[in-house]
């Protein structure tokens, strides 16, 4: 007998929009799961939209107060898809009305108010875990497996890049609902907190601990008319970002996102190089590891395109779609982090990444806009 996951949703903006859809898209493709997700409200300040979103996501009600929401009997867990600078106190509110807590990324605004989180998480006893989705793309979890198994020995270099292009014209205002990623009062960085740390997090999963990182910021545009107050204002957050930075285990990272790589709309890449092998992966062909095994025979050996969408059981979630050859896309990796927090519930267990995990990327990034203010490298703190 299946048991229901009543989700009381923060936030109707595009991250909203992507998780609704792997609620609704659960059932449909894990439907052996206990737990099945049942979209009881979502709440936004402008009640006519909501009730439209709830219209078209199938929500069976709306709240225009965060607070009414999290205080509901009626929700089991409040799923948190607003502005960073919001996280903190909603996910307060929610752990202390012993409600499961689900927070798009990153986790806060700083390392401080990520600390506040998890340790409200933890004495409330409830599950939590951040959306850091780019895990859970299947040829991503496969290039886990893969040097999880020792395929590429020991690591040398990881080097990873986010590129975007929408903040190069002066004309893009700063603040509001639609560009309040470019205000710090919202949102805390730039494109360290927002592109940067997924990087982070994807490296920290497959590569272990960052021990330390020397980077180096630019604000481009140094003032944006703000779209509340209509005035001038100066922009606080980093528009590119550039890190060197040392792992646990020796090896070196190199990371850069920047919003002004005209061309690039959304480009994350990441490459490893290892003893035996290297593996490298393109969002833009989200379905394709491309892998490299120095052991091969001499005469064939060279670079391989692995196409991640066997469905025979011996690659990460692919037997949960299409036949082989036909690949899927970006909304299905919210869809396989959605099944698996529903299956780890089942089961009892964390659902990777936590908020402790997630604090884990909010520190390094933290270490990185140190290091770059003060032009120094800077120890990521354990």
């Amino acid at each position: 007998m299946s048991k229901q996951l009543k989700i009381g949703l923060v936030g109707y903006g595009f991250m909203g929009r992507a998780h609704s859809n792997a609620y609704n898209r659960v059932p449909n493709f894990f439907p052996e799961q206990e737990y099945k997700p049942l979209l009881k409200a979502v709440c936004g300040r402008n009640g006519e939209a909501a009730k439209a979103f709830a219209d078209q996501w199938g929500y069976e009600s709306i709240e225009t107060d965060w607070r009414a929401l999290v205080a509901r009997k009626d929700i089991d867990a409040v799923d948190i898809c607003v502005p960073n600078h919001l996280h903190k106190k909603i996910a307060l509110e929610a752990a202390a009305n012993g409600k499961i807590v689900l927070t798009e990324k990153p986790l806060a605004m700083n390392v401080a108010e990520g600390q506040e989180m998890c340790e409200a998480v933890e004495r409330a006893g409830v599950a939590n875990m951040v959306w850091y989705n780019y895990r859970r793309v299947p040829a991503v979890t496969l290039a886990k497996q893969l040097i999880d198994e020792g395929r590429l020995g020991r690591i040398f270099h990881y080097r990873a890049n986010f590129l975007q292009d929408w903040t190069i014209s002066a004309d893009v205002p700063q603040g509001g609902a639609a560009t309040w990623r470019l205000d710090a009062a919202a949102a805390g960085s730039g494109v360290t907190g927002d592109l940067l740390a997924h990087c982070i997090d994807t490296a920290i999963w497959l590569n272990g601990g960052i021990r330390d990182v020397n980077a180096m910021t630019e604000t481009f545009v140094k003032e944006r008319i703000h779209a509340d107050s209509g005035k001038p204002e100066p922009v606080g957050i980093d528009d590119a970002c550039a890190v060197l930075c040392h792992f646990e285990n020796g090896s070196l990272g190199l990371f850069e996102s920047t919003r002004y790589a005209r061309g690039h709309k959304a480009l994350y890449t990441f490459e490893i190089n290892g003893e035996h092998a290297s593996i490298k992966w393109d969002l833009h062909d989200l379905h394709r590891l491309e892998y490299f095994d120095h052991r091969d025979e001499g005469r064939v050996r060279g670079w391989r395109s692995i196409h991640v969408t066997d469905n025979g059981g011996e690659q990460p979630y692919m037997d949960r779609w299409w036949v082989p050859g036909l690949q899927i896309g970006y909304e299905h990796s919210f869809v396989h982090q959605a099944a698996d927090f529903m299956a780890s519930l089942e089961k009892g267990e964390p659902c990777s990444p936590t908020f402790r995990e997630a604090l884990e990327t909010q520190a390094v990034c933290e270490g990185i806009l140190s290091s770059a203010k003060k032009g120094v490298w800077e120890t990521i703190a354990g």
